[in-house]
Parts: structure tokens; C-alpha cells; sequence
């Protein structure tokens, strides 16, 4: 068993070469899973390698987890890990709360980590995470990006989150955890055949009988990474021979965008959606299948926030008016996340869209050679009813108006896959 200890720390050490972290946060349920990542980081520890900091989130939700909390400090107690808590109490009942337990989760952690200084966080998901979450998408019927295996790295907040056990599987974890008489604690909900990745946990145990395992299906996940890959890079080619950003817009080449292939076109314009709409995620399959048929056949369509418009030449991607309708903010934040206005005093002065009252209230705006669509969804200065400046449409009285994204960072998107 020790060789086998040896040689997992070792491919969980070989996942943060060439660089290890000097100090390495680790998220520990109680599960299997993240109590024997604990335990393969302490060995790394041991041997020289980060210090190792503990967390565990507790979300409050079941009366059991106060308990199941202490009990995973009390296993870092006997490693001598410092293991602190983090609670959550934010579900107001609505909505989906195994999806916003999994964002505070995450939320909370990055957080955590900032204060302490640690820049990088190791998560418990194994093969076995892969495979079922590759049979809940096989099931929605999903493309590549959707069973492509999830990122072993990816950032939330400035902090790295890793998974540096993807292709080990969970029976192989618990082996580690029974040598060493350390039990885990198994959440009830495990059990629950209304989640669905209880069910596909459940499928995987048939599939087993036709040779379909973890692994196998991890390594499918995997190969599925490396065609999304390649996609993604012609995508970025096309997007840098393309696209361009006009006052907030993006605007696509109608005719190269038209000679595509569907899945390169697909990829330029959710990327394209997610860059105008400040969205950490872009529309579903089928909602983008309809807008390129859409732009097929010449239509305007409204998606994810956004507004396309196709014209002769080109295809304008801008704000869709209703998403920011009725977005105020003061004149030195971020207005819809995304546009920073510069000028003369603040006193009384808000950031809102133009709007048709806005608009009309430019004199010059025909001159600034912008649809007014776009200069209609576009910032401007108010105070009260009244508008003060709209550097898009051509009224500045001293203000100017900056994008923090810019088309940099559109392109930046299709290397981050």
C-alpha cells in the first residue's frame, strides 16, 4: 500500500508542475474523495512539497453537517493541517439549490483563499466525477464542449481551482483511506434518485457489465477535450480574420462568418454572445442552433441578453435594450459590468442606457455613423430625467466612455478552452 500512496501523490504532484504552489488550499468535504486528496497532500507535504491549508463549507442544509464539519477537523487535527470553516446561508428557498450551493461553495471558498494568501485550491473530483458527469450530458443530448472532460484547472475570482485526480477513480481512493483506518462520511443524498448524478451513479454500475468504467469513459471525456481544443483553435483563427469591436458591439464579416464550418461559426458566436452579455456561460446548443439558422435566413433574433442584427454585410451583436432597461448605477462603478465613463463631477449623476428619451436627446447622433439600436442601449450620464452626456451618440460635454473588455479579451476566450 505504501508504493500505492507513493505513486498517487506522485500524479497528484506531477498535475502543479513545473511550479508548485508554495501554500495549497484543499476543499474537504468529509466525502472519500477530498478527505484522500487531504491525505495524499499531507504525504506531499511530508516529502516536501506545499504547505497545506484546509476548508470545508458548510451550507447549512441539513442538520447533519455541523457534525460532518467537526469531523473533518478532527481528521486535519491528526495530520496537523489547519482547517478552518466556512458557512453559508444564502438559499432564500427559490430557484436551483444544488446549483447555487455549488456556486456559493465556490464563491466562498475564493474568498477564503484570498485572505489567507493562497492562490491555488485542490478539489476531490476523480474519474469516477468524469463519468457521470459525461452520462448526465450524453443524455441532454450534448455536442463536444458539453462531454468534453471538465478543466482540470480553472479560475474563480483570481484563484486557481484544481482537479488533479480526474483519471483516478473513487474505489482506489477509499483502498487508501481503509489501509489507513480513515473512515469518510457518506452524504445521505448520495442515495437520492431525484438528483441525477445519483441516477447516472447508478447506470454507471450496469454499464459496468458491458466493460464501460470510470476510467474508460474518462478517457473519452478526455479525447472529446482535445477535438473542443482544435475547434477552438480554428475558431480563433476565424475570429481574428472576422470580428471586430465598434463602440460596445461586436461585428461579424456576414459573408466569411456564412463560409464556416457550423461548429467554428457555433463556438465565434457564443463567445461572441458571452463577451457582450458579461455571462460566465454561453446559451444552450439548441437556442444557438435556432440563431444560426436564423441568421441563415436573414432574420434579427434576440438571445442570452443580446441583440442580432443581420444586415447585408455584416452581423451586429449588441445589448439587448430589455437587459439593461433598468440598470442604474453611480457614475464611478461599472455600468452592466462592462463600461466605465469618465468626466466633470458626480454630484446628483447616475449611469443608465440612452433609451429612445436618451437618443433623442443627441442632436449629433446621426454622426457618429452608429445604428441607433446600438446607441440606444449604450451609457449615458443622467441627472434625474434629465441626460447630461452619451459619448457613444455623440453628446461627450467632457465625459468619454471605455469598454474593460475589449477585443482582446474576446479573442483571449477561445485560448482559455
Amino acid at each position: 500500500m505504501t508504493s500505492d500512496v507513493e505513486a498517487l501523490r506522485d500524479r497528484i504532484a506531477a498535475h502543479f508542475l513545473p511550479e508548485p504552489p508554495v501554500c495549497l488550499g484543499v476543499a474537504v468535504s468529509g466525502g472519500s474523495d477530498s478527505t484522500a486528496l487531504l491525505v495524499l497532500l499531507h504525504e506531499w507535504m511530508k516529502g516536501g512539497g506545499p504547505e497545506v491549508r484546509a476548508v470545508t463549507v458548510d451550507h447549512g442544509l441539513r442538520p447533519e453537517a455541523a457534525a460532518e464539519a467537526a469531523q473533518v477537523a478532527r481528521i486535519c487535527a491528526d495530520l496537523n493541517v489547519p482547517h478552518d470553516i466556512l458557512h453559508w446561508g444564502g438559499w432564500n428557498g427559490q430557484g436551483n439549490l444544488p446549483d447555487q450551493a455549488r456556486l456559493a461553495r465556490y464563491d466562498l471558498m475564493a474568498d477564503w483563499a484570498a485572505e489567507q494568501g493562497i492562490a491555488d485550491v485542490a478539489l476531490g473530483h476523480t474519474a469516477n466525477d468524469q463519468a457521470e458527469t459525461f452520462l448526465m450530458r450524453l443524455a441532454r443530448e450534448a455536442g463536444v464542449d458539453g462531454l468534453a472532460a471538465m478543466a482540470p484547472r480553472r479560475s474563480i475570482k483570481g484563484i486557481a481551482f484544481h482537479r488533479p485526480m480526474l483519471e483516478i477513480p473513487r474505489e482506489t481512493l477509499r483502498d487508501i483511506l481503509r489501509a489507513r483506518l480513515i473512515g469518510w462520511i457518506d452524504d445521505p443524498t448520495n442515495e437520492d434518485k431525484r438528483y441525477e448524478r445519483v441516477r447516472a451513479r447508478n447506470a454507471l454500475l450496469h454499464l459496468s457489465e458491458l466493460g464501460v468504467g470510470p476510467e474508460g469513459l474518462s478517457r473519452v471525456a478526455h479525447h472529446m477535450s482535445d477535438v473542443r481544443a482544435t475547434l477552438y483553435h480554428y475558431a480563433y483563427q476565424a475570429a481574428r480574420q472576422l470580428v471586430h469591436v465598434e463602440a460596445g458591439d461586436l461585428v461579424i464579416e456576414r459573408e466569411g462568418f456564412t463560409d464556416l464550418p457550423q461548429e467554428i461559426a457555433r463556438r465565434l458566436i457564443q463567445e461572441a454572445l458571452k463577451w457582450v452579455s458579461g455571462a460566465g456561460y454561453g446559451p444552450r446548443g439548441r437556442a444557438v442552433d435556432q440563431l444560426l439558422h436564423a441568421i441563415g435566413q436573414g432574420r434579427d433574433m434576440t438571445l442570452h441578453g443580446c441583440h442580432l442584427v443581420v444586415r447585408s454585410d455584416i452581423l451586429r451583436i449588441m445589448r439587448e435594450f430589455r437587459a439593461v432597461a433598468d440598470l442604474r448605477c453611480d457614475v464611478d462603478a461599472l455600468w452592466d459590468g462592462r463600461w466605465r465613463l469618465v468626466g466633470p463631477g458626480d454630484a446628483g449623476l447616475h449611469i443608465a442606457a440612452l433609451g429612445d428619451k436618451g437618443l433623442m436627446a443627441c442632436p449629433e447622433r446621426h454622426e457618429t455613423g452608429l445604428p441607433a439600436l446600438s446607441m440606444k442601449v449604450s451609457p449615458g450620464v443622467w441627472q434625474g430625467e434629465n441626460l447630461v452626456a452619451a459619448p457613444s451618440a455623440g453628446l461627450a460635454n467632457g465625459w468619454s466612455a471605455h469598454l474593460v473588455r475589449d477585443e482582446a479579451a474576446y479573442l483571449d476566450a477561445f485560448l482559455s478552452h
